[in-house]
């Protein structure tokens, strides 16, 4: 379903999710007692009230969010200075906050611990004078959040993104990404709109940004998959399907958007490709309510690829399938040591 106009969002939904959020922090007492009673007869260590604490967590971090921004816009004469860099480092300001409280909370309410290898975070950061290209593997509701926690928090980098127009339902990350550096597509203009949104933020890149892509599409599961490699099939491209093929946790990266972010951005831009192990399990909601991991260790891999080094535009597609593959086969090694291998059974 497609959000509602920005007018409607910002008279009516937005206010109506504060109301709701400050009813519901009246009644938490009583929410919570319910929690730990059905906690008693669902497996796991008190997971369903865990789960209430996130939720209600999560919602008023949301609704802060969107008052303080309220109070952004009055201060900054009804909007008119929003975009200038002042009121913007405010937003980034804010945005980090976000993220550090919900993925710290997430991290103590869940016992998730995140192992990182590759480049520290000084590589990457603001201290470094370059560009950054993030080409990230997408798996599970929680990996952009961790994400984008890494990019604000630990390197230090200003992140911008291109997200699905359904993410705007969501009252704070609607206003805060409509003010800063970030682009919402329509499910029925992903063609010439999203790489025309690519190239835009690609192009626009200062020192202290880092540009976000998910060269997958969308979350693996092995229909999609299927799918992929059937498609590439149809594209005319068998060798890219038996590559595809061989890929056995990731889908096939499609090269065409990623190609448009690196002839846009400028020439001194570094890419960093980001592989992560540890979420697969968590596809959709049902499987966190089923599921919510208690104790789980994500690993997470970073490989930086100078300017310098990034192949010209004719051998970027093979590079970058390359490239995939070797995250690929990092992550197969990290789930077969935990013994979590992907399994979607109702996938077929």
């Amino acid at each position: 379903m497609r959000p509602p106009t920005r007018w409607l969002r910002r008279v009516l939904i937005d206010p109506a999710f504060v109301a709701g959020v400050v009813l519901a922090a009246t009644t938490l007492p009583l929410v919570v007692v319910v929690a730990a009673f059905i906690s008693r007869y669902v497996p796991g260590k008190w997971r369903v009230l865990r789960i209430v604490w996130y939720l209600f967590l999560y919602l008023a971090v949301n609704a802060l969010a969107v008052v303080v921004m309220f109070g952004f816009w009055l201060a900054s004469g009804l909007g008119w200075k929003l975009r200038t860099p002042y009121w913007q480092d405010a937003h980034y300001r804010l945005l980090r906050w976000m993220l550090r409280r919900l993925v710290a909370s997430a991290k103590t309410t869940f016992k998730v611990s995140l192992i990182r290898e590759g480049p520290s975070p000084r590589t990457m950061g603001a201290v470094r004078s370059r560009r950054a290209l993030v080409l990230s593997r997408h798996a599970g509701p929680g990996d952009s959040i961790l994400l984008m926690d890494g990019l604000a928090n630990q390197f230090k980098r200003n992140p911008r993104i291109v997200l699905k127009e359904f993410l705007q339902w969501d009252p704070a990350i609607d206003v805060i990404l409509n003010r800063l550096p970030s682009a919402f597509v329509p499910p029925t203009q992903r063609g010439e709109v999203l790489l025309r949104a690519i190239s835009e933020m690609a192009a626009t890149m200062d020192v202290d940004d880092a540009f976000v892509i998910f060269p997958e599409g969308g979350n693996y599961t092995r229909k999609r998959h299927l799918r992929s490699i059937e498609k590439l099939r149809e594209m005319g491209r068998p060798d890219l399907a038996e590559r595809a093929a061989s890929l056995k946790n990731t889908l096939p990266p499609r090269s065409t958007g990623v190609k448009t972010a690196l002839a846009a951005a400028p020439p001194d831009s570094d890419v960093f490709f980001v592989g992560h192990a540890g979420l697969e399990t968590f596809e959709s909601m049902g499987d966190i309510w089923r599921g919510m991991p208690m104790g789980t260790e994500v690993d997470v891999k970073i490989w930086h690829v100078p300017a310098e080094e990034i192949p010209p535009p004719e051998d970027q597609e093979t590079w970058l399938f390359d490239v995939w593959a070797e995250i690929d086969a990092w992550i197969t090694d990290r789930l077969e040591r935990t013994a979590e291998p992907f399994d979607d059974p109702d996938e077929y």
